[in-house]
């Protein structure tokens, strides 16, 4: 774990206020009080982590992730931040790139195996790559790695087919976020060029161990403690005051900060949220929703930390060992669903994959209704860069110009971005 440097007693009198403290807005102050600045977190809920939080739920009496949320070993900002806040063992997951998968509907396994370099043998080797395709049909891919600007994904590759089905479709779904036809070709390929195009040494998957917050939230907390940060919970910033082309003050409930002359403001809120404080500010504006479903059981011995589904209600199971979960990413078409009848066709997933019986354990549906922005070309072309046209005030937030979709690591690299511009340094 690294030491904060020793404070400069020019700048000792310049606070940087981050307004929000989900993953975006504690990359931000965590690089912000690692340079040695005054760093002060405002955030409007009771806990820190934003979608990727973890909570005690009453219904099942232990503690869960409000979304299952995976990353990859070729994420350098996920591995950057975690060294930094001392929590580089919090991930989990296999020691090769291997991907289990289950089509629910033929009944046929396997685990899609990339080698460890960027040049794709695997392609070669049956056993490595999907079931029911040849080495030439993942030629045409080599078009997704630089796409043509503003394009969708079903203008770049073909979306249909057997490749499409077991691979590319539930991949694309999961990282976008958003039906893949429809997707960003653009955010696609950065994605691929970043994990896929490097080989199995990025593509190994790691889930957070044993809960989001363990990982991204709870060490960011008490390493900004430790080093003099003050994180403030409940408080919801209502206004900006805005003068002169600078932010000169934060209106909370009962409290108004004002600012000095060399004081920051990172904006890591929601898009809706920073609109509000903004207006005028262009930003996305149509929305996806994921679904979660969590089962209070202890994984069978031998379960896949995580699997892929096809033919399923589920896209994805995760393993742990208090808990069986489920993620469906675009679940729109879940929102307006009973409850019970959804717990009963993810148990019904659950138990196909895993060979259960018996009636769903104990169980809790998590609906994010705005998960993430819809990751299409026309909601990406909205995103804004993280300067704005106030000196002081910087935006921070998965939705902002990334380059990537709404990910963990596009929250993470975008406080990193918001940061080194709020110290002057972007």
């Amino acid at each position: 774990m690294d030491r904060a440097p020793a404070r400069d007693p020019r700048l000792s009198a310049r606070t940087v206020y981050v307004v929000g403290a989900g993953l975006a807005g504690l990359s931000a102050a965590v690089e912000i009080a690692g340079a040695g600045e005054t760093v002060e977190v405002l955030e409007g809920a009771a806990q820190a982590g934003g979608r990727c939080r973890s909570y005690l739920d009453p219904q099942l009496g232990a503690v869960i992730d409000n979304g299952n949320h995976l990353v990859l070993s070729g994420n350098s900002a996920v591995q950057r931040y975690l060294a930094k806040i001392g929590a580089s063992d919090r991930l989990a997951g296999p020691e090769e790139a291997a991907i289990a998968f289950a089509d629910l509907t033929s009944g046929a396994r396997w685990t899609l195996r990339p080698n460890e370099g960027p040049l794709p043998w695997w392609i070669l080797s049956p056993r490595r790559r999907v079931p029911g395709t040849g080495a030439l049909d993942y030629l045409p891919l080599a078009a997704l790695l630089r796409p043509p600007a503003g394009r969708a994904i079903s203008e770049v590759v073909a979306c249909e087919g057997v490749l499409w089905e077991r691979l590319l479709q539930p991949f694309l779904l999961a990282v976008l976020n958003t039906e893949p036809e429809a997707g960003s070709a653009a955010l696609a390929a950065a994605v691929v060029r970043e994990t896929l195009a490097k080989g199995g040494k990025a593509c190994r998957p790691r889930i957070a161990h044993p809960t989001l917050a363990a990982a991204f939230v709870d060490p960011a907390l008490a390493w900004l403690k430790a080093r003099g940060a003050r994180v403030s919970l409940g408080k919801r910033v209502r206004a900006l005051q805005l003068s002169e082309g600078r932010v000169t003050g934060l209106s909370l409930a009962g409290r108004d900060i004002a600012l000095g002359p060399q004081d920051a403001v990172v904006l890591a809120v929601p898009p809706w949220a920073a609109q509000e404080l903004l207006p005028g500010l262009q930003a996305p504006d149509s929305f996806r929703a994921i679904v979660n479903g969590h089962f209070l059981v202890p994984a069978p011995s031998g379960a896949e930390p995580m699997a892929g589904l096809i033919g399923g209600t589920a896209d994805w199971v995760f393993a742990f060992p208090d808990r069986i979960s489920v993620t469906v990413s675009g679940a729109d078409r879940l929102l307006g669903g009973d409850r019970e009848e959804l717990a009963e066709a993810f148990w019904r997933d659950i138990a196909a994959l895993h060979g259960l019986e018996g009636p769903p354990p104990p169980w809790q549906i998590v609906k994010e209704r705005r998960a993430t922005f819809a990751a299409t070309p026309e909601q990406d072309r909205k995103r804004p860069g993280a300067r704005t046209r106030w000196d002081n005030l910087v935006l921070a937030g998965d939705w902002t110009a990334t380059g990537l979709p709404a990910t963990i690591e596009g929250a993470l690299r975008s406080g990193r971005t918001a940061a080194a511009l709020a110290l002057g340094r972007g």
